[in-house]
């Protein structure tokens, strides 16, 4: 591209001094309208939502990421239009991760980082660091016009004491919304929002209502937010935003089952190329034929295991929402006359039967080999394969010695690997249903408000098309750290996908405000943007 421009450069000289009148004439032609700012008033702005109205990415909050958080660079463009300063709560460092009175947080770790494959910890990388933002001791002097609070939900916004140190120990308070609430730590994220009378504001929320039940494998350790709930919640937020005369923008909740996330960690990842792995699967197709049989003769052949020594195998799951044929299995490993001398095949005594059977019974009750359909969270990636010593050491705890334990234990392999690490597709149903709910929430509450609306759902489904979506000279997919949209935790956005946010979020306020953003030239570059930042960034 660079030889492209240097040529059509070397052609405009050479032609200069002959076509000076039609130069004028191509300038004049070029020519952009001046930006004006329509019915809209930018002079105080507000920002509230989640980790994506924050700028989080990388897995961490930190300095360069905030500054390129999609709100500061709408506020930018803002200023060229009598907008005031934006003020963040800006981190203390480019390490991310946060501390209590001088200890680190568990779960706010420093951000990810690539030397060029896979997402490793900062500190694998650069050695170990001092987290320095301390929400006992140096939280920074608000009001603040990006309240976009990592982790919150749609309801927290509304949450008193949801930034009250007094609260974090009983789950109530979020470290990070701590930071903002200074002398008023009871204040909730809308009353913030309110006091400082804002005349435009911009509200992503919801992401986090079905995130954390994905995020979670649908395990129900983090619910999906009751539909009334949300509704209740949303509603209330933007007829509080508007009860003054504000005017503003929303945007509605992606499809999380299709970003980087999960769709990353394939559901066939067992090489018999490995020799590790290729070793072991004479075995294991041994050890599942039996059970198998159990399968086939129960009429479930559709859960039968096995691994080839030819192509990619699938990981073994738990799927929950199968009957339970715990009690079937033990029950005719226990009647079958075949069953000792597979033990003593295994190096167990026969005298093992009445400890061994039930185990295989509960262990592979609700076992099948995944599919295409399934979605493996991203931290799934590192604990396939591993040994599971909880479970192997309750394993010898009954009885078995420790090396048959070990080789009960291996995840995904001989240990079906448990809800947490797979969305299973009744799961992803329950995603997406509450996704299409809320959104219709969104959209009627916009169009009822008169406020500019952003279809991220779109965009973000493009993104993740096969094609993926392009905009400038880019072409953004789900590619974890190459695809450009999607950042190295697989969730949050790279700052250059805040700036396509960004530009998005400006075309739909000149579509509803009759401002001029994109046709006066004023939408930014993406390129200017990063997309991975350096372990050396301090």
């Amino acid at each position: 591209m660079k030889l492209k421009y240097i040529w059509l450069a070397t052609l405009a000289l050479s032609f200069a001094s002959c076509s000076n009148d039609d130069d004028n004439a191509s300038e004049n032609t070029n020519t952009l309208p001046d930006l004006t700012t329509g019915t809209a008033d930018f002079s105080t702005y507000v920002a509230l939502g989640n980790s994506l109205t924050s700028g989080y990415t990388d897995n961490a909050l930190f300095i360069a990421a905030q500054n390129n958080s999609f709100p500061n660079i709408l506020s930018q463009k803002f200023l060229l239009l009598g907008g005031a300063d934006f003020n963040q709560p800006l981190m203390n460092d480019n390490y991310g991760g946060l501390a209590l009175a001088g200890n680190r947080l568990p779960g706010f770790n420093p951000r990810l980082v690539t030397t060029g494959g896979a997402p490793v910890a900062l500190e694998s990388v650069i050695g170990p660091v001092t987290v320095t933002t301390d929400i006992a001791a140096n939280n920074p002097t608000g009001p603040f016009n990006n309240l976009g609070v990592p982790g919150a939900k749609s309801f927290h916004l509304l949450a008193n004491g949801y930034g009250n140190i007094g609260n974090l120990s009983a789950g109530l308070a979020n470290p990070y919304f701590i930071r903002m609430t200074g002398s008023t730590p009871d204040a909730s994220v809308l009353e913030l929002a309110m006091a400082q009378n804002p005349t435009f504001f911009s509200l992503w929320i919801g992401n986090n209502d079905v995130l954390g039940y994905a995020l979670s494998g649908g395990d129900n350790s983090n619910p999906i937010t009751e539909k009334t709930t949300f509704d209740y919640a949303y509603s209330t937020l933007v007829n509080t935003l508007t009860s003054a005369g504000a005017k503003g923008v929303v945007a509605n909740i992606p499809d999380v089952t299709s970003i980087a996330h999960f769709t990353t960690v394939p559901y066939n990842p067992l090489d018999p190329t490995n020799p590790d792995f290729a070793s072991q699967i004479p075995t294991l197709n041994m050890v599942y034929g039996a059970l198998n049989q159990i399968f086939t003769a129960l009429g479930a052949s559709d859960r039968n295991i096995v691994f080839s020594t030819t192509d990619a195998s699938a990981v073994v799951i738990k799927d929950e929402s199968l009957t339970d044929l715990s009690n079937q299995i033990t029950g005719a490993l226990l009647a079958s006359p075949t069953f000792p001398a597979f033990l003593e095949q295994m190096g167990l005594p026969a005298a093992a039967a009445p400890i061994v059977a039930p185990l295989l019974g509960s262990t592979y009750g609700q076992a099948r080999q995944a599919n295409e359909n399934d979605l493996f969270v991203l931290p799934s990636s590192a604990v396939i394969g591993t040994v599971n010593t909880t479970i192997a050491n309750a394993l010898i705890s009954q009885g078995l010695p420790e090396a048959v334990a070990y080789q009960f234990s291996a995840e995904g392999i001989t240990l079906p690997l448990e809800d947490k690490w797979v969305l299973i597709p009744t799961e992803q149903q329950e995603v997406k249903t509450a996704t299409q709910q809320f959104n219709t929430t969104i959209k009627a509450t916009a169009d009822q408000a008169n406020l500019a609306f952003v279809d991220a759902n779109w965009i973000l489904q493009q993104v993740a098309s096969p094609a993926g979506y392009g905009a400038d000279d880019f072409i953004f997919n789900t590619q974890l750290v190459t695809g450009g949209a999607f950042s190295l935790d697989g969730v949050h956005l790279t700052s250059r996908g805040y700036a396509l946010m960004a530009n998005e979020f400006m075309k739909a306020i000149d579509a509803t405000y009759q401002s001029n953003f994109e046709a006066s030239g004023n939408l930014v570059k993406l390129g200017d943007y990063p997309t991975n930042y350096s372990p050396t960034l301090q």
